[in-house]
């Protein structure tokens, strides 16, 4: 195995889905479609990866899982991946991460774990409904700010995608990172968040962000008809065709958005302003999502009838990220005294 991403003139970026559920609209437009952008340009050293062993936090269902990693590596290659420019890889075959992750852990302290966002809100939850504080929280689930630090120090991530509210895990990764070089020496590259503010996080059907929790998603690979009825379920005003519309408080406009040229969105803005009917909106919205969904599914239902195929690209990106983890696994040994019988210190 040969490091072709060691050059000083790349930019490092890692991006990480989680493997527990179909991706949608929102994962598209949000992580995805920016990501796929991102790893073509040619300064860019792109680290893709599907989280599996995150999802077990969440997840304690095998074949749901299963089922997710397989979906998620047939969307990311079918919306374009180009594998010879990125490493594509599954989490759980890079065994040096979770190796990493206990060292981490080693050097973790207990009162920042307390502080993360998904733990504390798991507190306040137990407290409200008059439960111990605990109640229901697995070391996973208070360690794992841990393992996605390891995912991110173990390739030297420079600058990490993520929402605002993700914000806290890179900033928990450098804190980690800084601690461990302040007593072993410069090992690790501290990690910066990169928050893309340009980048849509769509509404659901209810209004609502959209999220598998609430369980307002627009699968982002169904069927023509399926799309068309799941676009006709988003929830809308009473106002009548002819009424005037707002479109910055509109899920249907928001959406559109997304999807639409400039051109196209003023377009859209002017017709909400004149009172277009919602029927007649969202026949609209169907057929812009549908027009560039279209190739990209009959992609996905060729790469979901063979699987094989994507196992063997994904066990070949695991070969190459384990060109870049199999060094840094021996560095960071090397620093915690974890070194072969041959020499005194």
């Amino acid at each position: 195995m040969t490091d072709t991403t060691s050059s000083p003139d790349l930019n490092r970026v890692l991006t990480g889905i989680t493997t527990t559920g179909t991706p949608h609209l929102g994962n598209y437009v949000g992580a995805i479609k920016p990501a796929i952008a991102a790893s073509q340009n040619d300064n860019t050293d792109s680290f893709l990866f599907l989280a599996d062993y995150h999802a077990m936090i969440k997840s304690h269902e095998p074949d749901k899982i299963h089922q997710s990693s397989i979906e998620i590596a047939a969307t990311w290659l079918a919306l374009g991946l180009d594998i010879d420019k990125v490493t594509f890889y599954r989490q759980s075959d890079v065994p040096e991460i979770m190796e990493l992750s206990w060292i981490l852990t080693c050097w973790t302290a207990k009162g920042l774990m307390n502080r993360a966002h998904a733990y504390k809100a798991s507190v306040q939850a137990n407290e409200a409904a008059s439960e111990d504080p605990d109640n229901g929280v697995t070391m996973g689930l208070f360690s794992y700010p841990v393992l996605m630090a390891a995912d991110i120090l173990m390739f030297n991530g420079k600058q990490i995608p993520v929402g605002r509210d993700q914000i806290q895990h890179v900033e928990m990764a450098r804190d980690i990172a800084q601690r461990f070089n302040h007593h072993y020496g410069e090992c690790f590259v501290l990690p910066e968040a990169l928050v893309e503010d340009n980048v849509a996080v769509l509404q659901g059907l209810d209004g609502r962000k959209m999220s598998k929790s609430y369980n307002n998603t627009i699968p982002l690979f169904e069927t023509e008809k399926k799309l068309k009825k799941s676009i006709n379920k988003i929830k809308t005003n009473l106002l009548e065709p002819g009424e005037p519309k707002d479109p910055d408080t509109s899920t249907v406009f928001q959406i559109w958005k997304a999807f639409a040229s400039e051109a196209q969105t003023a377009d859209m803005r002017k017709q909400f302003q004149e009172g277009i009917a919602w029927g007649e909106a969202k026949k609209c919205l169907f057929e812009l999502v549908n027009s560039e969904l279209a190739e990209p599914r009959e992609r996905y239902l060729e790469l979901m009838a063979d699987p094989a195929k994507m196992e063997g690209i994904l066990l070949a990106g695991a070969e190459k990220a384990r060109a870049v983890t199999a060094p840094k696994i021996q560095q960071v040994r090397e620093a915690i005294g974890i070194r072969a019988m041959k020499t005194l210190p």
